[in-house]
């Protein structure tokens, strides 16, 4: 299939479960994503035997995926495997896919087809011959001619050649459907000028493939109107997060569909509680009915109940007659995922004053229990713990797991956040500011700084960054909303000022002259 946005990878990921992804040497980054925890992905040499290699981890009782770029009916290799499979008689399906001189247009937002029927005509400038190019040249039809950033203006010579104007409209896309993107539009007659004056070529990155299309339906005008992809607002933009891998998962997807390339940096490692009695005392207090309420202020505060429970056996079922708190949208996805259905969730900030605001006084009557567990991170909870015993509740504020600083990323990834490599970076708790400061430097100033609320952003200024962004509200949602919005207004000013769209990386010095070609 066409190996492109992760989310495209859906049907390819479910077979790939505790298996092998077996990937073309030339595959996009997204498909070493196609294989979960239980599966191992294996990246096949240009001179290796594919047949051979799919078959030994078919036989070593592993459930493979062969994953290829395009459709697998028009790749080089995909009979052989099929036909080496079928001898063995190891069963094998066939996921149809797109191809890529099909899908690439699609993503660049040029249509092959309008409603008159125009034809369209498949050209692979690599192995045409004279007759091909004569034949499309003198037609009047669409052409979608395969071919390298280098070889482009020679394909478009061969056309002009064969009868075709050179006037004719022309759009030439590199690295399709990924967030590398990048669309010219020209003409047969002038494309080679634009690659000058753009300075794509020359470059040693000629040989790179890319989807060249001919015909009225690359025109400029319609084309900036349906080209769907690269429009989005943080598109191609590398945005640091530096949470722990769990809790950046769901938002790393969101930054993806806003065309973002996210970048997930381990700020805070979890670690069990020193003394773990207490806990082990209170998840057995929830079982006996020791609490009328247990409230949750972290992911990892349900993680860490959660494995203390399957440590005893246990299940959601134990919550039954105990209400649930959880002071978010993230920590209520968690517990909904563990089986539990929180009771209450802040209506307004999604923070501990938030809870509190919504937390319902003890009431002798009603509460025949006047115990609340809050299992909680070593650092001190102080204002939700106050607030719940003016409320009138008592509380067992119980260390449930250690938040220490985790060990610093690569050293390539600390040379792009003091460079300049990111252009957004979001900091969803002070914490996340100082040990991202502190394992790995202090972003660069080009670097956009988005806070998910007042108190994160004091931190983030307090460490010399400028926050560009704030989320309306302590929401990781409403904080990449926010980014998008801050990169759609971005692109549009440049639009208007007839400036090229740029990313805020692209704004260090010397940015652009060590960039490669798109």
């Amino acid at each position: 299939m066409l190996i492109a946005e992760p989310e495209v990878l859906d049907v390819v990921r479910t077979h790939a479960r505790a298996g092998v992804t077996v990937l073309d040497s030339t595959g996009a980054p997204a498909q070493t994503g196609l294989a979960d925890e239980a599966s191992t992905a294996v990246a096949v040499p240009a001179l290796r035997d594919w047949a051979n290699l799919v078959m030994e981890a078919a036989r070593g009782g592993k459930r493979v995926v062969r994953a290829v770029t395009g459709d697998p009916g028009l790749d080089t290799y995909a009979a052989e495997e099929m036909l080496a499979c079928a001898a063995q008689g190891i069963g094998f399906e066939v996921v149809p896919g797109i191809a890529a001189a099909v899908g690439v247009p699609a993503y660049a937002g040029v249509p092959l087809r309008d409603a008159e029927g125009t034809d369209v005509r498949f050209v692979d400038a690599r192995t045409a011959s004279d007759r091909c190019w004569t034949e499309v040249g003198a037609s009047d039809c669409t052409v979608v001619v395969s071919t390298t950033l280098d070889s482009v203006a020679a394909a478009a010579g061969e056309l002009v050649a064969a009868g075709r104007k050179p006037d004719t409209p022309l759009s030439v896309t590199v690295a399709g459907t990924t967030t590398r993107q990048k669309t010219w539009s020209a003409t047969l007659g002038t494309i080679a000028q634009t690659f000058k004056q753009a300075k794509v070529l020359p470059s040693p990155e000629g040989n790179r493939p890319v989807i060249a299309v001919v015909g009225e339906r690359s025109a400029t005008a319609q084309r900036d109107q349906l080209s769907w992809f690269e429009s989005k607002p943080l598109f191609g933009w590398r945005v640091l997060v530096p949470r722990t891998k769990e809790q950046a998962a769901s938002l790393s997807d969101q930054l993806r569909s806003y065309g973002a390339v996210p970048h997930e940096v381990p700020t805070i490692a979890v670690e069990p509680p020193r003394t773990p009695q207490q806990m082990e005392r209170a998840v057995k207090g929830l079982v006996t009915g020791r609490y009328e309420w247990i409230a949750f202020t972290s992911v990892n505060a349900v993680k860490a109940v959660r494995e203390k429970f399957e440590e005893y056996g246990l299940d959601a079922r134990a919550f039954a007659g105990i209400k649930v708190a959880a002071v978010g949208e993230q920590t209520a996805n968690a517990l909904i995922a563990f089986g539990v259905k929180p009771d209450l969730v802040p209506s307004g900030e999604q923070s501990a004053a938030g809870l509190l605001e919504d937390w319902p006084p003890y009431d002798p009557v009603f509460d025949p229990i006047d115990r609340v567990f809050l299992p909680r991170a070593d650092i001190a909870t102080e204002t939700l713990v106050a607030g719940l015993i003016e409320l009138g509740w008592e509380v067992d504020d119980v260390t449930a797991y250690r938040t220490v600083r985790a060990s610093p990323p690569p050293a390539e990834t600390r040379e792009a956040i003091k460079g300049g490599g990111f252009d957004a970076v979001l900091f969803t708790s002070s914490s996340t500011v100082r040990n991202l400061v502190g394992i790995a430097g202090k972003p660069h100033n080009v670097t956009v700084i988005a806070c998910i609320g007042p108190a994160t952003a004091k931190t983030a200024e307090e460490h010399g960054l400028r926050v560009d962004v704030m989320a309306p509200e302590p929401s990781v949602t409403k904080l990449a909303a926010a980014l998008a919005d801050f990169g759609a207004r971005r692109r549009l000013a440049a639009i208007e000022a007839g400036d090229p769209v740029t990313r805020p990386s692209e704004r260090r010095p010397g940015a652009r002259r060590r960039r490669a070609a798109p």
